[in-house]
């Protein structure tokens, strides 16, 4: 029996030129946002299953800014200067084999595997294929650069550690950030109750993604006007206002508390043990096959990104001190290169 491929000759394109230097934005140690800064490097090589992606978009994450600022994952940077970002939306340019699965020309979008490789914010970054999909149709590449991280980091939350379902009562905290839009959404598409904190200027808005009731933090305590819930997706900790210590008092015994924040509060495992509440802290995988099913939830419209600003690759140090102002509307990135 002889068996066909589906994906068309056309699709095998020879290899564009690639230039041996590109523009990136380095960092040569950690510091404030003014750090960073635009450089011309070298154009990282890729092996084994990794491709080459000419970068139109990278998104900015906090992490990014904790890394920068010589917390995150500043510990594992073995050369400077570095290159931040983990969200890459952009075009391969190289690829291991004529018929793999991104060939040349294929418009992706994934997560770079910063700080083992440099990051997106770059002309070109390197990407493992298995971190990688291909970009949702209806998203330019500036809404995709917004989605990798933070979408699967609410994926991973939502589905694959709350399980969520019909009938369940899930508060998250911070619902209109980069990680908590997704999150309210992907909770409200699987069913569950959501209920979400967020500003004035984002309630109406949390409501439109799904939210069933929505708590202004500014002048209500959501202990005092949410019952009983079965999970909290905490996305701040006790860094403000003991938020993570307050979920405690709405959970239900043998819930379940998910501490998102490195740091944010190193004791709510045994604090959420005390009150017969089971916890678990949280990190992104860089999943290819859940972001494939993320775009295929964002082509349909039953989940959508929000961008709320878009900086040049020249003003990432403007692009990091918006992060670290928080109260950021989804997401922030940066425009590397035209589409």
């Amino acid at each position: 029996m002889r068996f066909r491929s589906t994906r068309p000759e056309a699709a095998f394109q020879p290899a564009p030129a690639v230039p041996e230097t590109m523009d990136a934005v380095v960092l040569d140690e950690p510091g404030s946002a003014q750090a960073l800064r635009v450089d011309r490097v070298a154009v990282p090589t890729p092996v084994l299953s990794e491709v080459l992606v000419r970068v139109v978009a990278a998104g900015v994450n906090p992490i990014d800014a904790k890394t920068r600022a010589g917390r995150g994952m500043s510990s594992a940077i073995e050369a400077w200067p570095a290159v931040l970002g983990l969200d890459v939306s952009g075009v391969v340019v190289r690829a291991p084999f004529d018929a793999h699965p991104f060939p040349v020309g294929t418009e992706v979008y994934g997560m770079v595997a910063v700080p083992r490789t440099p990051g997106a914010y770059a002309e070109y970054a390197v990407v493992p294929t298995l971190s990688l999909a291909r970009k949702p149709v209806s998203l330019s590449h500036v809404e995709a650069a917004g989605v990798p991280v933070a979408a699967l980091t609410a994926w991973g939350l939502v589905v694959e550690t709350a399980l969520a379902h019909q009938g369940q009562r899930i508060l998250i905290h911070a619902g209109s950030g980069g990680v908590g839009h997704f999150a309210v959404q992907f909770a409200a598409y699987f069913g569950a109750h959501v209920i979400a904190t967020g500003s004035p200027r984002n309630l109406d808005w949390l409501r439109e993604l799904g939210a069933a009731e929505v708590v202004d933090y500014t002048t209500t305590r959501f202990e005092d006007v949410v019952d009983t819930v079965d999970v909290v997706i905490d996305l701040i900790g006790n860094v403000s206002d003991d938020t993570g210590t307050r979920s405690l008092d709405v959970l239900r015994p043998g819930g379940l508390l998910i501490e998102v924040p490195t740091g944010a509060w190193p004791g709510f495992r045994e604090a959420a043990a005390a009150r017969g509440i089971r916890s678990t802290d949280y990190k992104t995988i860089p999943d290819g096959g859940a972001l494939s099913t993320i775009g295929r939830l964002l082509d349909s419209g039953a989940v959508r990104v929000y961008i709320e600003r878009v900086f040049g690759l020249d003003e990432a140090p403007e692009a990091h001190a918006a992060i670290e102002r928080g109260h950021t509307r989804g997401k922030v990135v940066l425009r590397v290169s035209d589409d």
